[in-house]
C-alpha cells in the first residue's frame, strides 16, 4: 500500500485522538467532541485539531474528583503505562503458561483437569487515551481483566483476593450448578471486603466465549470501573462426537458427514489440538469510560485504549517503530482470523462491530458450532453479549482495512481500528 495512504489514515487517527484528548482535558461534553466529523474521515480532517493536552486524570473516585493533576504520562500520541492492548489480543491464560500478572497452575484432580488462577481486585489507574488516566477498579491491575481459557468439562478454580477499598466479587457467565459460586451478594460468601479471600470453582461449560465480572452493588459502577474479563471454553471434540445435537442451532438431521464436520470445527477451536494454530485468534472486549461520572460515556474503545489499533508512525511498508504503542492489528492474509468479541459497555444499550470491505460469519455466544449469522459485515451486541467472528482475507490485497463500531459516535470517540493485511 502506498505510504501516502498510510499517512492519510494516520492523520485522521491523530486528529480524532487529539480532539478527544483535548475535550477530556477541557471537560467538554462528548457530543461537542464530534464537531461534525465523519467516521472514516476526509481530506478536510488533515490539519485539524487544537493544541496538544498534557496528562489528565479522568474519573477519580467521587470523593477525590479534585485530583485532576494525577500522574503525568507525557505527550499526547503515545501510551506509557504497562498494559499493552496488542499483547492482550493473544494473551490466553490456560493454566499451563505462566504469566507474571496471573499466577496459574494446571493439574489433575479426581479424573478432571483443574485450571487454577489467582486473581486480585485492586484500585489503580489505566490510560484510556494518550495522557488520560482513568481511576479504575481492576482484576490483576488491568482492564479488561486477564482472559481465562479452559476446555469444556475442566474445573476452573479461581483463588480470589480483594485488595481494593471497595467490596467485590467474581460472577461467571457459565452454566454454574452451585449457587455458592455465583459471585453475588446474596449467595455463598457474598461480597468480599478489603483483605478477604475466597476460592471460586466453576465447571467450564458450555463451550463458547463468556464473561466474568464483579456483581457488587451498585452494579453499573463496579462493571464500568473495569471489573470484567473474558472466559473462553473450548469445545471437547469427543463430547461433540458423542452428542452433536447439543452444538447445533437447527433441527435438521445430523448425518455422519455433518457429525465429522462438527468434530473438525471443535478441534479447530480447541487450544490443546495442535492443528488449531492454523487460525489466528484474538480477544476484543468492547468497553467505554464515563470520565466525569454523569452516566454517559466520553471514551469508547476495544481493549480499553482509544484508537490503540489506529494508524501511527510507519514507513508505509508494514514496519512500525518498536516503541510505537498505537498501530493496526497486523495479520497474515493466508491465515484465517478468529475474534472472540465481548461487549462490556455500560450506559449504552448496544454496541457493534463492523468491518470495511469484508464479510464474516458470526457465532452468537460461541455456543454453537454452526454460524448464527452467515456472511454479514455488522453485528450488534447488548451488554454482556458475546460471540465469535471468523474472517478470511486470503483474496484481499495487502493494506489497511478499517473496522469499528457502527454507532458513529462511538467510532469518533475511540472505537475505530484497522487491520493491516500483509
Amino acid at each position: 500500500m502506498p505510504s501516502m495512504e498510510y499517512g492519510r489514515a494516520a492523520s485522521v487517527t491523530e486528529t480524532l485522538e487529539s480532539r478527544l484528548v483535548d475535550s477530556l482535558g477541557g471537560s467538554v461534553s462528548r457530543r461537542a467532541v464530534l464537531g461534525g466529523l465523519g467516521v472514516a474521515g476526509s481530506a478536510g480532517l488533515v490539519g485539524l485539531g487544537g493544541g496538544r493536552a498534557g496528562a489528565q486524570s479522568a474519573g477519580g473516585d467521587h470523593e477525590e474528583d479534585d485530583h485532576a493533576d494525577h500522574g503525568n504520562f507525557g505527550a499526547v500520541g503515545e501510551f506509557s503505562d504497562a498494559f499493552d492492548p496488542h499483547d492482550f489480543l493473544t494473551r490466553f491464560n490456560t493454566g499451563r503458561e505462566g504469566s507474571e500478572n496471573v499466577p496459574q497452575h494446571t493439574y489433575e484432580e479426581d479424573g478432571r483437569t483443574v485450571r487454577e488462577f489467582e486473581l486480585t481486585a485492586v484500585d489503580t489507574t489505566v490510560e484510556i487515551a494518550p495522557g488520560i488516566e482513568f481511576a479504575a477498579w481492576a482484576y490483576n491491575g488491568q482492564v479488561p481483566g486477564p482472559t481465562l481459557r479452559a476446555v469444556e468439562g475442566d474445573l476452573i478454580r479461581v483463588q480470589f483476593t480483594n485488595l481494593s477499598r471497595h467490596a467485590h466479587t467474581i460472577h461467571p457467565h457459565l452454566r454454574n450448578l452451585n449457587p455458592r459460586m455465583d459471585g453475588i451478594p446474596q449467595n455463598g460468601p457474598g461480597v468480599l471486603d478489603t483483605g478477604e479471600s475466597f476460592t471460586y470453582e466453576w465447571i467450564a461449560q458450555p463451550a463458547g466465549v463468556h464473561l466474568y465480572h464483579c456483581h457488587s452493588l451498585p452494579l453499573k459502577e463496579h462493571i464500568h470501573r473495569g471489573l470484567y474479563g473474558a472466559i473462553i471454553v473450548d469445545p471437547d471434540p469427543d463430547r461433540v462426537r458423542e452428542n452433536p445435537r447439543r452444538y447445533v442451532n437447527s433441527h435438521g438431521p445430523v448425518t455422519d458427514d455433518f457429525r465429522d464436520e462438527l468434530v473438525e470445527r471443535a478441534r479447530s477451536l480447541n487450544h490443546t489440538v495442535p492443528e488449531n494454530s492454523a487460525v489466528n485468534e484474538t480477544v476484543m472486549v468492547m468497553n467505554g469510560f464515563d470520565t466525569n461520572f454523569d452516566g454517559d460515556n466520553e471514551v469508547y474503545a476495544v481493549n480499553t485504549r482509544a484508537f490503540a489499533y489506529g494508524v501511527g508512525s510507519t514507513d508505509g511498508k508494514g514496519n512500525w517503530e518498536s516503541s510505537e504503542t498505537k498501530r493496526p492489528i497486523q495479520i497474515d492474509r493466508e491465515v484465517p482470523q478468529r475474534v472472540y468479541l465481548v461487549n462490556a459497555i455500560e450506559f449504552d444499550p448496544i454496541n457493534s462491530f463492523h468491518t470495511h470491505s469484508q464479510f464474516f460469519d458470526y457465532y452468537d455466544h460461541g455456543t454453537t458450532l454452526v454460524s448464527t449469522h452467515k456472511t454479514v459485515d455488522t453485528v450488534m451486541q447488548c451488554q454482556a453479549q458475546r460471540g465469535i467472528i471468523e474472517l478470511d482475507y486470503s483474496n484481499h490485497e495487502p493494506g489497511l482495512y478499517m473496522f469499528h463500531a457502527h454507532q458513529s459516535e462511538f467510532a469518533e470517540l475511540g472505537w475505530m481500528s484497522f487491520f493491516e493485511v500483509v
